[in-house]
């Protein structure tokens, strides 16, 4: 799948795929998009000690990036598992210039299907898997055998891949979630709330990034009490 390096609003670029007339992040800042939503609206918002974080879309690397920073600045131990079925090679994702750090480049570079201690607070496991082939999201597979805490659904836009955005998917994920687990996304479409909804997660509308997307979509697990 051929891919374009484009510069975004706010300096940081990302890649453009004419096959699916897509971009990986928005226009308006690729980085300032990826960290108020997963980061400031998700892994900020969780309460979790030691967050279990499941994305959905592994990519450019820029959401495990900025995760790995906020471990390391407050000091939070998190196991990130990534899913890609299209892993990008290290020239590529180089070439946008999002990080000079080492550990970015040990990121991309870290075995595929293995847990690797990146840092004494980050654990990364990236997984190459197709979502929409549904194998790895049984509750039984050893590698969900723990439950997470975050979950970053950074997939290419509803209209570009439905099949990302299945009900199946979300009842999946749903089921692989501890109660008040989060999960992300750029998307706000009323389709898409309702089905988050109807599924059982308590689900918020909120502001955008800055100059991009007037809305983002946080649906939260909420815990049910017994008896």
């Amino acid at each position: 799948m051929k891919r374009v390096i484009e510069k975004t609003e706010d300096g940081s670029a990302t890649l453009f795929v004419p096959q699916l007339n897509e971009h990986y992040h928005s226009v308006k800042g690729a980085r300032t998009e990826s960290q108020h939503i997963f980061i400031d609206m998700g892994l900020k918002a969780s309460t979790a000690l030691h967050p279990r974080v499941l994305e959905i879309g592994f990519g450019t690397g820029l959401n495990a990036l900025l995760t790995l920073e906020t471990a390391e600045k407050e000091k939070r131990h998190i196991h990130y598992t990534g899913i890609e079925l299209y892993p990008l090679a290290w020239q590529e994702v180089d070439a946008l210039k999002y990080s000079e750090h080492p550990l970015f480049k040990m990121l991309h570079q870290a075995p595929w299907e293995e847990e690797v201690n990146i840092t004494p607070y980050f654990t990364l496991l990236k997984i190459q898997e197709n979502v929409v082939s549904g194998g790895w999201l049984v509750v039984s597979d050893e590698r969900l055998s723990l439950k997470y805490d975050l979950v970053y659904f950074d997939a290419f836009a509803p209209e570009k891949q439905p099949e990302m955005w299945k009900e199946e998917i979300f009842r999946s994920l749903y089921a692989v979630m501890n109660d008040n687990g989060i999960l992300t996304t750029y998307c706000s479409k009323g389709v898409i709330r309702r089905m988050l909804q109807g599924i059982g997660f308590e689900v918020e509308r909120l502001p955008g990034p800055p100059g991009g997307k007037r809305e983002i979509l946080r649906g939260r697990k909420i815990a049910v009490s017994g008896g």
